[in-house]
């Protein structure tokens, strides 16, 4: 009698491991027009990738690895397709897509999404303690800025080394026709300047500060 089939823990079209296994600037480039999807118990949000930043190896003065291994960025050092989460400056979380194969620490940040899914919910977030109403968010700035987007997707440090593959926070490829890119300089950051390792999609209103750069 045949056994029966393993049956996936992961829903149809999520990214597999394989895809993060690759040099990360590739990774950066298809991220754009990919969904993240944080499936929380208050409800699914998600929203189109639209801005990303790359971070690579300990030559990389603005990597977290550059320092070496450490407690604090041991996931980078792990395996692909896992979600590196930090809370930046003790205000901000920001969560990565952890790339290239293990040992090979390397990431890339998630800027900026255009929203998908659960709208009302990221308004609501995005207003808590603000001083504003959650109706006075125009949709392209809900998840406009890495620390925005986590705010109205929910994602702390709760989320911090889950498997990206599987169920609760993954990214998803749901066909959307792939985007224009522009590549600039990386922004918000005081070293490593020069690399032009940040891919905005190109004419995105949702992007954290318009490109200037050409577009590939």
């Amino acid at each position: 009698m045949r056994a029966p089939a393993a049956v996936s823990s992961a829903p149809p079209h999520v990214l597999p491991q394989e895809f993060y296994a690759r040099p990360t600037l590739e990774v950066a480039r298809d991220l754009i027009g990919k969904v993240l999807v944080h499936d929380a118990p208050a409800g699914l949000a998600s929203g189109l990738i639209v801005e990303v930043e790359a971070y690579i190896g300990e030559s990389d003065p603005a990597c977290h690895a550059a320092p070496g291994p450490t407690a604090r960025n041991a996931p980078l050092y792990g395996r692909p397709g896992v979600a590196y989460v930090y809370l930046n400056y003790g205000i901000h979380y920001l969560v990565n897509v952890v790339t290239e194969p293990e040992g090979s620490p390397a990431a890339v940040l998630i800027r900026a999404l255009e929203p998908l899914d659960g709208e009302p919910m990221m308004r609501r977030r995005r207003a808590r303690g603000s001083g504003r109403r959650a109706s006075s968010f125009v949709e392209t700035e809900l998840c406009r800025g890495p620390g925005n987007l986590t705010r109205a997707l929910a994602i702390t440090l709760r989320q911090n080394r889950l498997d990206l593959t599987k169920r609760r926070l993954r990214i998803e490829d749901r066909g959307f026709p792939r985007r224009d890119v522009v590549w600039t300089r990386r922004i918000g950051i005081n070293v490593g300047v020069e690399a032009e390792w940040r891919c905005a999609a190109a004419g995105s209103a949702a992007v954290s500060g318009q490109p200037t750069r050409k577009r590939r």
